[in-house]
Order: structure tokens, then sequence, then C-alpha cells
């Protein structure tokens, strides 16, 4: 079999939502919001451009389906950071700067599920929230509304990319990989805002010029 019809069998198996298209972004979506190894939104973008410029994926389905797959991660790892244990919660933590969870977890007791939302939105703002609400045991009842507003967001916004993508270029490949590059970028540049409002808002250490000697 040529390298073309491997690549046109693997194209139709992704654009067939009957197939694999759906049950595929979902997986993706699932996985990377419960271990942080897929780039989620790149995923809603290409599925999104793919919708856009075919028809064999529907842009609300891909909405849907990307919102349901992030809702049902976020409570996951509520699960785990509320039930899990020490452990699990080490793990869910990992990599996570301690003083930037403390600072969710002081905002969380002011603005609830605000932070909730607003977490999903911020690409790494989900799992310090996470963990703050799973230390203050926060309610399911009020949990899973807010994170389904936020999961419902969030894919819109990264749908929304993969339509700008898909309405610039005919090519279902070119749109995706344009989707997919698009999300990347401003994935980095939320993250490097977000980097440095951190750096400015944390107090700074008397240096020792300024300690008064005993």
């Amino acid at each position: 079999m040529s390298a073309d019809l491997l690549a046109s069998g693997w194209a139709s198996s992704w654009t067939d939502g009957s197939a694999l298209g759906y049950p595929l972004m979902f997986g993706l979506v699932l996985l990377g919001s419960i271990v942080p190894v897929v780039p989620t939104g790149a995923v809603v973008g290409a599925g999104a451009a793919i919708a856009t410029t075919t028809d064999n994926l529907s842009l609300p389905l891909v909405v849907l389906v990307c919102t349901s797959a992030a809702l049902a991660g976020d409570l996951v790892t509520f699960a785990v950071c509320r039930f899990g244990g020490p452990s699990a919660v080490r793990w869910v933590a990992r990599g996570q700067h301690a003083d930037r969870i403390e600072q969710v977890r002081g905002q969380f007791r002011r603005h609830g599920w605000q932070i909730i939302v607003v977490g999903r939105l911020l690409p790494a703002g989900r799992i310090p929230v996470l963990l703050a609400a799973g230390a203050l045991a926060y309610p399911w009842r009020r949990l899973i509304p807010a994170s389904a507003v936020g999961s419902l967001l969030w894919a819109i916004a990264y749908a929304a990319l993969g339509v700008l993508s898909g309405g610039i270029f005919d090519s279902p490949l070119l749109a995706t990989l344009v989707a997919t590059l698009l999300v990347l970028v401003v994935a980095a540049v939320l993250n490097l805002i977000g980097s440095r409002r951190r750096r400015s808002a944390a107090p700074e250490k008397p240096t020792p010029e300024h300690c008064e000697t005993p």
C-alpha cells in the first residue's frame, strides 16, 4: 500500500465522525484533561477546522463532544484531589508552584465558581483551581455547573480558532495544521502573560543590603 493511500485512509478515519472522529476527540480531550500530555485546545481547533472545511464533522457536535470530555476530565481531577489522599494530590500537583496554589486557594474562598470558570479558560489555571477546590471540599452541586460553563466557553474559544483557519484555507489538512499552530501560539502567549503577572505580583525578597544587623 502506498504512502498516499495510507494517508488517505488515516484522514478519512479521522474525519468520519461515526467511525473515529468524535470518539477520538472525546478520548484525547479527556486524557489531556486528566494527564496533561495532550494539547487539548489543539484537538478542539483541529476538529473545528475539519468541520469547517468538510461535511464529515458537525461544528456544534465538535463543541459539544469536547465540552463533555473537558467536563468529565475536570470532575475526575477534582475527585482525585478531594478523595485520592496525599499521594494522589502530589501527583496532580506535580510541576505546580506551592505559592501559586496558595494564591488560588485564597482567591477561591472569595470568588468560588467564578474562579472555576476562569481557571478552565487559562492554560495554566485549571490544575491550581481544582487543587484548591478539592482541598476546600467544594460542593459538587456548585462545581459541576461552574465547570460545565467553563468547559463550554473553553471549547467555543478554541473552536473559533479552528473556524478561522478553516475559513481561510480550503484544504482540511492545511486548515488543521494552521488551527493547531494558532492554538499553541495563543496558549504560549497566555502562559507568558500569566507568568509575568505572577512575578510582578510576588513580593520582593529583602536583599542583604536592606537587612538590619543585630
